[in-house]
This record gives structure tokens, sequence and C-alpha cells, in this order.
């Protein structure tokens, strides 16, 4: 490791020789200090000195002193350890997650889930990681992570991506959304046939629109046109208290349905269960991310075998 140019052969160590001889007053101490012969404290040392061109010890019966040149080089040396030492535990740190920031982009609910669960084994183990949470459309979430503004998007079905590494992790199953008098709150499952005919209402806000999307797809085979009416509101709350009110029913993914509102009831959708995946960079290199994203596919395989074993 050169620490100065390319031509340069001083190394680190032998910047710690210089300062153990200035700090000792003697080679023969410094040797003792860092542990090597004496011969190799003096024949480095002179070696610095003839490639600097200046003398920078005074070398007497009773030990060595520093020059002028000495003084400044051993100024300078300290420096450029100290800075060393810094990156060293700087690098480390970073490593083991010990300190670090990680941008997560969402577009689920962080109610329950896997999400939910993954969140609270990851900042259980990195504590030392602070999280912030980004809501918004799955396109601006990928040219986010992209130019590395986020670190990762966990996102509604399976994705393409450019210049990104997706990875399906989970899905969960799709609840319809109902008044507690709704004449279909009495059944434990709803068919889409069941919903023909039905008035749905969703969001402006994300993910209002990927909504919309998904239930003109699956309703355009029953009716046409669906009715899905979108309402000029832009968080989940509001869009919840027109359902109990009666101004329509929706849907939502299995996470969103930890939480729970006056007058509104869930029922299970038969229907294809949501997946659900992550995207990032491959250019990332936040140790935090890769942390994140191991503990992500290990609690993903496991959730897979208990999946398996309860069939």
């Amino acid at each position: 490791m050169l620490l100065f140019d390319h031509h340069s052969q001083i190394r680190l160590r032998h910047l710690h020789y210089v300062v153990a001889a200035a700090e000792h007053g003697s080679f023969r101490q410094a040797a003792i200090a860092v542990g090597v012969q004496e011969s190799a404290i003096s024949r480095r040392i002179r070696d610095l000195e003839d490639e600097a061109g200046a003398t920078l010890f005074i070398r007497g019966r009773h030990g060595v002193m520093l020059t002028e040149a000495g003084r400044n080089f051993v100024k300078r040396a300290r420096r450029v350890i100290d800075e060393f030492d810094l990156a060293m535990k700087e690098v480390g740190a970073a490593g083991r997650v010990e300190a670090g920031l990680l941008r997560i982009g969402i577009f689920t609910s962080l109610a329950a889930g896997f999400l939910a669960e993954l969140l609270e084994r990851y900042r259980a183990k990195q504590t030392g990681v602070r999280t912030i949470f980004v809501e918004g459309a799955p396109a601006v979430h990928i040219a986010a992570v992209r130019l590395h503004e986020i670190d990762v998007a966990f996102l509604t079905g399976y994705r393409q991506a450019a210049g990104c590494d997706v990875m399906t992790l989970w899905h969960e199953h799709v609840f319809v959304v109902l008044p507690e008098t709704h004449a279909l709150a009495a059944k434990e499952r709803v068919e889409w046939t069941d919903l023909r005919g039905q008035h749905f209402i969703v969001s402006e806000a994300d993910p209002g629109p990927e909504i919309h999307d998904y239930l003109f797809k699956h309703l355009s085979e029953l009716e046409r046109p669906p009715s899905v009416e979108r309402c000029p509101v832009h968080n989940r709350d509001t869009l919840m208290q027109l359902v109990a009110l009666g101004t329509g029913i929706t849907v939502t993914s299995e996470a969103t349905t930890g939480a729970k509102f006056p007058g509104v009831i869930y029922r299970l959708l038969v229907t294809t269960d949501l997946p659900f995946c992550a995207v990032w960079s491959p250019r990332n290199d936040n140790p935090a991310l890769r942390r994140l994203l191991s503990l992500a596919k290990s609690l993903s395989a496991n959730g897979a075998r208990k999946s398996g074993q309860s069939q």
C-alpha cells in the first residue's frame, strides 16, 4: 500500500518507524516498541532520508535527535497515521453496519406481514442503522433506485427494471373492503363473480392508480365497463371512511388488513395472490442494504418452506 505517488516506496510502517524513533530518541527503543530489529529501523529510515534528500535524524552515541526537516516530517507522518486509523475505523464500522443509513421505498403497508417482520428483525440486529421510508409510485421508486436516491424499493407484481436487480420475496392474499352492512359481509370468501355490478372506489394517490388497473383487468372479464371511481383523496384513512359510509367498496392487500377502521370489514377474495418484490441497484455498495437483502432472502426461504409444509 503506497502512501504517496506511484513512484514512492514509502509504506505506512516506515512512517511508524520514524514516529517511534522520534518519540523514544533511540532506534533501539523504537525497534522494541514496534517489534522489529533495530537494523530494520535504521535501514528504513536511511532509505527515507535518501529518497527525501534530507536528513531526518542526527545520530549520536546516546541516541538520535530530530532535525528541523525531521520535525516537519514527523508532524505530517502523525497526521497520515491518524487519518489512516480513522479511515479504517469508519470502514470497519460500515462493514459491521454499526452505523449507516438505509433508504427504503415502500408501496405496501408496514402494519403486518412479511415486510413488517423483515424490518422488525433487521432493526433488532442492526441497531446502528437509521432507516428512512419513502412512499411513491413504482416508476418513481425504480428511477430513484437507479440514481441511488433510495437503496431498495418493495413493490407489487413481477417487475422488469432495466439496470436493477429484482427478487420476488413474498405473496399476499387480496381482500375486499366492505361496509359492515354490505350484503357480501355475510360471506367469508368472495368470488370475482360476486362483485359483478359493484361500485369500486380507489384513491388518486398511490397505490390507487395501481389498484384501479388491477380492478379493471379482472372486472372487465365480468362486465363492460366496470364501475371504478378514482376519488380525490390522498390517504387510506379517508378512503376507508368513504367505504364505511357506503360510497363504494375497494380491495387491499393482506398486510393492510392489520389496520382496523370503524364500520369496515375485510373479506378474502378468491383470486391469485399478489407477488411482492425487492428492487435495488447492483452498483449500490451500501453494506446496510446487503445485510437487509441477505435477511430478506433467508426470511423468504423459511416462509416458503413453512408454506409448503402446511399444505
